[in-house]
Order: structure tokens, then sequence, then C-alpha cells
């Protein structure tokens, strides 16, 4: 849980993907961790003639990619299979779908028994030696309703008619209820932390901290429950939805990244570039994890503007020059580094960089200019 390397691992695993009048696409980059432990879910069209339905999900696992990894593959199985989900009926369109209290109550139940489920298996496979656990946050959006799934600290967002409608809330052991729950069960909150180790109040796997008799499994130091909040569609001001690990949101609050997803959609509707965009800016903010985001797009989201498109080429052709000039003023100390390029355009009034990215997200632009105009660079600039 804190290894890191000594330059970050920049590779992407990228998908994308529509239907049901939805279009999505996911980044995800190792960084500076020495192991990447993030997985996700995308399906549009689920099991049980859910055709309509789709779910979006992201896993943010710690002391190992396990149960993550699992979670990406069979989560989504435990909560569309059980009774608790299927109580409300089971067709595809509007008026057979099943209630909200149905779906909340079998995502809560599939949650429940996953965690279950993995317990037995690390039990007869490692003896109970698998300490890894996952966050996990998602959506499960029907024709209807939206169903925001929490459980952790990763996070999900909803931009409706131009703004933040909508985000989950962080499960963290100093948050009241979650502290109190952990110190009924017999634990401590110290340095932020369950009993001084682990960052989340709750997760799946984590078995160690699941351990204390005579309390249920909603009960324990660290909790497998999620929480879930169904909010009604609204097909003229949904615009996006937006799931990432913390990796992500270390290093950008829920307004800047809503911003700067919205500038992005106006310049491109390559969503895999949108969210590969995303991934570099908050590595180059100085995120240290691993970083996933996933970004749904619904038929109201933001198009391409040529005007918008226009402002970026400026932009970007403005940079190029600066970096030019930069690199010829350079005097006896001989050619300067990138890290100084950046400092002296981080203290300059720039134009229209993109809202929330700011200069950070221009960092791929410029570090090819000064490659470009500087081939005997020092190769380690990130």
């Amino acid at each position: 849980m804190g290894a890191f390397l000594d330059k970050p691992k920049m590779e992407k695993h990228n998908a994308h993907g529509d239907g049901n009048s939805l279009r999505y696409g996911l980044s995800s980059m190792q960084g500076w961790r020495v192991e990447m432990e993030d997985a996700h879910t995308a399906v549009i069209g689920l099991p049980n003639s859910l055709d309509l339905w789709s779910f979006f999900a992201v896993y943010d696992g710690h002391a190992g990619s396990q149960v993550a990894r699992y979670c990406c593959e069979h989560l989504l199985e435990h909560i569309t299979s059980n009774p608790d989900f299927q109580g409300g009926g089971g067709g595809g369109g509007p008026a057979v779908e099943p209630s909200v209290d149905s779906v909340k109550s079998g995502i809560r139940t599939g949650f429940l028994q996953i965690d279950d489920h993995m317990r037995q298996i690390s039990e007869k496979k490692h003896g109970g030696a698998d300490r890894s656990g996952s966050t996990a946050v998602g959506v499960m959006i029907s024709p209807r309703h939206i169903y925001f799934i929490n459980c952790g600290d990763s996070r999900g967002l909803l931009s409706r008619g131009g703004a933040v409608h909508f985000f989950t809330q962080d499960h963290k052991p100093s948050n009241p209820l979650e502290k109190e729950r952990i110190q009924n069960a017999g634990g401590s909150v110290m340095i932020q932390r369950v009993n001084g180790s682990l960052a989340v109040s709750r997760a799946l796997g984590d078995f160690d901290y699941k351990c204390v008799h005579g309390k249920g499994p909603t009960e324990q130091l660290v909790s497998p429950e999620p929480e879930v909040c169904a909010i009604e569609r609204s097909e003229a001001e949904d615009e996006f939805i937006v799931l990432a690990c913390d990796g992500i949101w270390d290093v950008m609050a829920n307004e800047e990244l809503c911003d700067f997803v919205r500038s992005r959609l106006e310049v491109t509707d390559d969503l895999e570039r949108v969210c590969n965009e995303i991934v570099d800016t908050c590595l180059y903010k100085g995120s240290r994890d691993n970083m996933s985001v996933v970004l749904v797009c619904f038929v109201s989201a933001p198009k391409v503007s040529p005007e918008a498109v226009k402002r970026e080429a400026e932009l970007d052709k403005y940079l190029e020059s600066r970096v030019e000039e930069i690199l010829k003023r350079q005097g006896d100390e001989g050619v300067p580094d990138l890290v100084h390029v950046m400092r002296t355009l981080a203290s300059e009034s720039i134009p229209n960089l993109p809202p929330g990215g700011e200069l950070a997200s221009k960092r791929s632009v410029i570090e090819a200019v000064y490659n470009k105009l500087n081939p005997y660079r020092n190769e380690d600039t990130t």
C-alpha cells in the first residue's frame, strides 16, 4: 500500500461503447504505484430481460488486486440474480421494471452476498490469507432512474443542467456515523484510519476487519454495505456521470472535474480521449495513486462547438510559441529543463486554459513542443 515507482507507468487501458441512448468511455493508468489494483465494469443491457438497463462501476483495490478483479467480474451477477432485486418484476420496459425499493434492496443484498462469498473462497484457497480489499462506486441506469451505488471512498457524480447535481459521499473512518460503528465494534480511529491502518470505513474484502464476534456484517469495523441513492432521470437536463477512484478525487474537486469534462466535450466527442486527458491531468496535478475513470454521457451532454475547437487550437498555438520563446532565452546555464518551463508558464496569465484542468491539462502539449525543440533533453521530467 504505499510503495511507489521511480517513474510513473503512463500506459493506459481504454474502452468505449454505446447503447440505450448512452455513450461511455473509460481510462485507467497505473501511475506511480508499484501495482495496478483498480478494476472497472461497463455493461449495456443487463441480464434477466433488463435490456434497457446499464451498469458501470469502478473498483479501487488495496493490499492487492484480487477483490477488485473478482468484483468487476461477478458483482453485477450477485445483484441482478438475487430475489430481493427481482421482487418488483423483471421486464425490460418501464411498465414492468423492478420497483425502486426492490432495486435498492437487491443492490445491498448483492454486496453482502459477494462479500460473504469471497470470504468463503479466501478461507478455502488461502486459509484466510487474502487481505486485499476494494472500494466500489457505480451506477445502475434504468429507463426511469439512476441508481448511485457507493462503498468506500471512490466517488460518482451527476452533471445536470450545467452543474454538479449529485455526488456520492466518501466513507471515511472519521465520519461520525462510521466512527460510531467502528468504536461499537471495539475498534478505534487513529490518524483518520481504522485502527490506525485502513483509510476507508466501508469496503468489499478486508476480512481482517470483519472478525468481531456477535456483530453482523454491517456492524463490523469495515462494512460491505453500500449506500444507494435513486435519482429520477431528466432527459432534458442530464448531461453526464463520472465515476472515479480517489486517485482522481485527491487532486480534483467535484466542480473542477465537472467543469473540465464539460470543456473537453465541447472540443471532442471521443470519450476515451476525454478520459485520457482526465488521468493525465490528475497525474500532472500530483496524484500518486492508481487512476481510473468512467465517463457516461446522456443525449443532453455538451456537444462539440466550433468556437471551442477554435479557442483550443489558438491556445495550443500560443503555448507552443511561448515554449519556443522560453527556450530561446537560455543563458549561460544552458537549456532550461521542462520543470523550469512549466514554472515560468504557471507564473503567467494565460487565457482560455481549460477550467478545472488549467495548465496541468496542457502538460502533454507543452512537453511535446519542448521535446521537439530540445532533442538533448533530460528524460526524467515528470
